[in-house]
This record gives C-alpha cells, structure tokens and sequence, in this order.
C-alpha cells in the first residue's frame, strides 16, 4: 500500500508532551520538512513522485499518474498560490496534489473519491494523510462501530456515512473537496464548479458530448503511456527465474512466484469498458510495451471461469467476443483459466488488511489470478458503468425538466427486459408514477423516510432476485436502505435512523435527484475500487482506472440526460469513442453486460464455501461489536448457498467487514516509529468493544 502523509502544526508549537518530531513514519521518502512536514510511504515509482518548487516556501508535489508537464505544474503551482485549485485537478491522470504556500497546505482530492484525503486533530496541529490506518495508529484511534453499522445499513447515502471513516477522530474529505491547512487549523473547500439555483446550466449536444468523452478517454490512456516502463525486480521474490519447468511456460512460471510481466496491459472481458481501454492503448501511438528499446504488444487478459461458465451461452459468447477484439497485431491475448479455487469465498483466510473494509475481500483471490496474468501497468474497466450510465432516479430529473417524451424509450425498453409477462402493459405507467412521486418529494423528506424504514424494519421494496423492473422501482428515491440492513440488530439501525434523523432537519436543497444518486453510485464504486487495489495488489504492479480519473468524470457528466437514459447508451457512447480512434470492427454483441455469470459464480461459491463461512460467524465480531446476531447471519448464508433469493451484495458486505475486523483485530505493530511514536495499533487491546450504540 503507498500513501503520502504530512502535517501541519499550530503557531504555537506542539501541544505539551506531543514533539511531531519524535515520530516517523516507517519507511517513508521526506520530500520536505519542518515546520510542515510531508513524506511518501510506499513502494513509490520514481516517477510517481514529483516535486517542483518556486521558493523555499511555494511549493508543489504530486503522487500518482499525471499528464502534466513540469511547465505545467509550476503554473498550477502560481495558480494555487492565488487560491485557484481547478487548475490543480484537470490534468489527465489520477493523483493527488499537496500545495505549500508559508503556511497554508492544500491537498486535493478527487471527483469520484479513488483517491481520498483523511485528516485528524493532533499534536495541536492536523495530521493528514491519504489513508485512515496510519492516522488512526498516529492517534491511536478506536474503532467507530457506528460508522461501521452506517457502513452496513445505507452505504449509498453520504449523509448516513459523513465525513466519518471506521476510525473514531479520523475524517475524510468529501469527493470534488480540498484539505486547506493553515497553522493547524483545517478547512474543507469545493473545487468544483457552483451550478446557478436561478438557471439551469445549459446542455451540450449530444455529439459535443460524446467527443468530450472520447478526448478526455484517449488523454487518459496517453498519460499511462507517457510515464516510464518498470520491469519488476526479480529480486524481490523467490529467487530468479529457475529455468524451464515440465509444463510450464515463462509466463507459468512469472504468475507462479507472484511478478507481472513488464509493460502494459489491459483486461479484456469482452464487455464494452475493459475492451474500450484495451483497443485504445493498443491503437495509441506508440508502443505500449516499449522498454528497454524493444516494443511489445499490449497484453490483453480474460478471465475464463471454467467454475461457472461450462454451459451458458452469454459465457461462451463473452469469450468469443473477447477473442475477436484480441485479434490484433498489436495485442497479445491471455486467457486465464480458473477453477472452483478461483471462486468467491474461496481462500479468505490469507489476503492483505487493506485500509478500510470492502465486499472485494470476498473475491480478492479470484481477482488476483486474473492480476498476476497481466503486466506491471494494467488498465482495468472500472467505474463506467458509474459515470456512463443513467442511474433509474434520473427519470424524475427528466420530468423535473419537462421532458416527458424522452422517458417513452427507456420505460418501453424497461417492461421488456424481464421479458414477456401478463403485467408488463402496466410497467410503464407504474415507472411514471414512481418518476414523479420522486420529483415532487424534497430530499429531507426522502431521508425521514429511509429513517422510518429502517426503524420499522421495512425491506420488502429491495429487489432481491428480481428484474429490472423491481431494481428500477427500489432505485427510484433519494435514498434507501442498503442490502446489508435486513441482517442488522434493531439497535444498529436505530443508531443509523438518527443518524438520517438529524440530517433531515439540516439538509438543504440537495438538487436533482437522479444527479446526487449518481454521484453517490460513483463514490461508493470509487471506494471499492480503492479497497480492490489493495486487497488483490501484486507487488510492482499498477491499476489504472481512466474512467475515474477527473477529467473523464466531467466529461461523462456533461452527457445530456436524454442521452443517458436511451437504452445502451454506455455501449453506443462507447463505439462512438472507438470509432473516433479509428476502431469501427467491433464483434456482434458487443456492449452486452456480465451480471448474469456474476451471480452465478457468486452462488457457486457461496455454495462451496459454505462450510467455511459458518465457520466466521460461529462467534463473529460483528456480533461482539452488537451489529448483527451470529445465527441470523448464518441461516442467511445457508439459505443463499441452497438458492434462496437474497441479495448477495448484502452477504458480500457483511463477509467482508468480518474478514476486515479480524485482520485488524489480530494485526502487530504500528506504520510509525521514534521516540514519541505510538505503541498500540488503532485497536487497543486486539479486541472491538461492546458497542454502544445509543
């Protein structure tokens, strides 16, 4: 895990017994010092760290992926000094920025919340970093079990979660925000644009839309081509290559001890997102595996799940539809096959503690396969679904600007996707009225609501095992419970109703509805694609996301609304983004989604880790904790591992919290050292405390 920590201290000095000199991270690159100090932690590139300087006071440095010039850095380094931060978060790429200034610190975080900035009061100043784990070990936080059951209960409503995290005293910024410092003191600013209450901000043309995306795509993808090729280091594994090995090949052998190949790849799914990233950094110019003067075809890896997919026809199709788009000259196709060992739920008992809890602890090593198979740079897909598609709540956004004409389409194309049935005359009316209900219903009324539902145990409206229709109903509100929150104690969801309670009464006017669901959609994919990086990382390996970088989320979002909601939008916005890279031969089918093989190997191996899994919560933390009653949760999984229709996200997010909590609970030592470094880990004792939740 990489990460960037500093602080600033108050004018005063030190709080009495508190030297922020005696402590230091461990294994952390000082990029400047006293009185503010700002280090990198981690298995940084050289190139993933630069630093460029007007004056002893004025500085800039930035972590991670950016597309910037040196030039261009020190302009947005003169316009931060005026207090214009956009500049310092429209380059291509995904990063994070840190502004000195004297005394006053500026971090950046992002649009989507892939790279979050938390924060926290010490030594009389305000410590920050870009992960919550080292702040709590720096305060030696406890855990904060009522974000935990917000976590849980309504994952989607930011109001629920704040500006909390599983640490008590540590905050995080809220996406599209900076963390301003000055003298200790901390402020939280937007960088994003202020939309006029009075008047509706124009819309683009579909067509200038749509090229906006593909410009801010292929900036993206340059950016990752620009930066320098790393080979991974052979010395940071067993030994060197052994040699020819019966059966295996040199890639064999590569994934067996755990290194990727050097260069770029891509996965390559056979669905629109993954194949968009794949067919452009292979069309680029230049080289994608260019490194040390010899040019390699991009890698483009699929995932074969032998488990799962033996009967299926949307498998098979998936699989030829990805051999097709790897017929390429300038690809090179991989296919992982995997068996049952590969599934959900199998191997959880190794794997990382990643910063915060996440439902990819329960597919870490299915995904890990997949990863060890590509290259040190690999592009992934994800977060377009998020920024492409049109979230169901957008419909009331559409009458709320008297656009009933542009919702025939979508709600024609939603009563047929369950297929034939003898109430599907009836769908399209029932969406308009639940459209409309939404639109005349004010945020805090829609957050009361979810209030008394929780309280009242009410989650008949979640779809479960339904269609599109009940999916499309469920999502049409300012918000609702999560599919977790059926297996809460009464006491959590109490905690979470006040919670959303207490918003209601001092929530403003929230906007469109269909455009906070969106937003909100977004984070929480954000969040667990950051929870995926760490918990499926392998070493000298990097994860690119161009769909969440800023620059593709504002183009994406300055989509028109009546684009969005057109059945196969994301697919059509897609091509059209190929097509402008010169890509038009694209395989019948393309566009098509994969939910169904999802769930299908999700239920496999629920099925198969059966055992296992009740084996977690014979006497769970969560329980200890007072967040969920142990044999509850255990009838659940055994009915969901013989079929029943229960929402398997909701069991994902409760598996995976466990995992995090026991990893957590059982962790040795601290991310800091020196003198005054702390001695505990952010959970004192190895134990979680009762909770109270009152």
């Amino acid at each position: 895990m990489r990460w960037l920590v500093g602080w600033s201290s108050a004018a005063t000095g030190p709080a009495a017994g508190e030297d922020p000199r005696a402590v230091l991270p461990v294994g952390a690159q000082l990029l400047w010092g006293d009185p503010e100090p700002l280090w990198a932690v981690g298995d940084w590139r050289p190139d993933e760290v630069r630093v460029v300087q007007a004056d002893p006071e004025t500085r800039l440095a930035v972590f991670g992926v950016c597309g910037a010039t040196n030039d261009q850095l020190k302009v947005g380094l003169f316009a931060a000094r005026g207090g214009a931060l956009r500049h310092l978060t429209a380059w291509p790429g995904s990063y994070t920025a840190v502004v000195q200034v004297g005394r006053r610190i500026t971090v950046t975080g992002d649009l989507a919340g892939a790279r979050p900035v938390f924060h926290t009061p010490w030594a009389g100043g305000t410590a920050y970093a870009t992960a919550a784990l080292p702040l709590a070990d720096l305060v030696e936080a406890a855990l904060d079990i009522g974000h935990l059951a917000a976590l849980l209960a309504c994952p989607d409503i930011p109001e629920a979660l704040g500006a909390g995290t599983p640490y008590e005293g540590v905050r995080r910024i809220p996406p599209g925000h900076a963390l301003v410092l000055r003298g200790g003191a901390s402020d939280i600013t937007s960088y994003e644009p202020t939309a006029s209450l009075a008047v509706a901000a124009p819309q683009l043309a579909p067509e200038q839309a749509v090229d906006g995306v593909r410009d801010a795509l292929v900036e993206a993808v340059r950016a990752r081509l620009a930066v320098p090729r790393h080979a991974p280091d052979p010395d940071g594994y067993d030994g060197l290559d052994p040699g020819p090995v019966p059966g295996m090949g040199p890639a064999e052998r590569r994934a067996a001890r755990g290194a990727p190949a050097a260069g770029i790849g891509a996965d390559l799914s056979g669905g629109s997102a993954s194949a968009t990233l794949a067919l452009l950094a292979a069309g680029l110019p230049g080289r994608p595996g260019r490194l040390g003067g010899q040019g390699e075809r991009l890698l483009a890896v699929t995932f074969n799940d032998r488990a799962t997919g033996g009967g299926p026809a949307y498998h098979d199709a998936e699989l030829e539809r990805a051999r097709t788009l790897a017929d390429n000259p300038r690809l090179h196709h991989v296919v992982v096959a995997a068996g049952e060992e590969a599934l959900p739920y199998a191997d959880l008992g190794t794997g990382p503690l990643t910063d915060e809890p996440g439902p990819s602890l329960t597919t870490a090593g299915r995904h890990r396969r997949r990863l060890l198979a590509g290259s040190a740079d690999h592009f992934v897909g994800h977060g377009a679904r998020q920024v492409l598609d049109a979230h169901p709540a957008r419909l009331a956004d559409l009458l709320m600007d008297r656009r009933r004409r542009h919702l025939l389409r979508p709600v024609t194309a939603l009563a047929r996707a369950d297929g034939p049935f003898a109430q599907s005359v009836l769908v399209p009316f029932t969406v308009y009225r639940a459209a409309r209900r939404l639109a005349r219903t004010p945020y805090p009324d829609g957050l009361a609501d979810t209030a008394r539902r929780l309280l009242e145990r009410r989650f008949a409206d979640e779809p479960v095992a339904g269609g599109a229709v009940d999916a499309s109903l469920a999502a049409l509100a300012w918000c609702g419970p999560g599919p977790a929150a059926r297996w809460l104690t009464g006491e959590a969801l109490a905690e979470v109703s006040v919670r959303l309670g207490d918003a209601a009464h001092r929530s403003p006017a929230a906007g469109r509805p269909g455009e906070r669901r969106a937003r909100a959609a977004l984070a929480r994919q954000a969040a667990d694609h950051r929870v995926f990086e760490q918990a499926a990382e392998v070493r000298n390996q990097r994860l690119h996301a161009p769909f969440l970088d800023n620059q593709v989320v504002l183009a994406c979002r300055a989509l028109p609304d009546t684009l969005r909601v057109q059945p196969g939008a994301r697919a059509a916005v897609l091509r059209s983004v190929l097509a402008g890279a010169g890509v038009r031969d694209l395989p019948p089918g393309w566009g098509a989604t994969s939910q169904l093989t999802q769930v299908a190997a999700v239920r496999a191996g629920l099925r198969g880790a059966v055992g296992e899994l009740m084996g977690l919560f014979d006497a769970p933390l969560l329980a200890d904790a007072g967040l969920v009653e142990a044999r509850v949760v255990r009838k659940a999984l055994r009915s969901a591992a013989e079929g029943a229709a229960l929402p398997l996200d909701g069991l994902a997010e409760l598996v995976s919290t466990e995992l995090w909590l026991r990893r957590l609970v059982t962790r040795r030592g601290t991310c800091w050292t020196g003198a005054g470094a702390p001695r505990q880990k952010a959970v004192a004792g190895g134990v979680v405390p009762r909770a109270r939740l009152a």
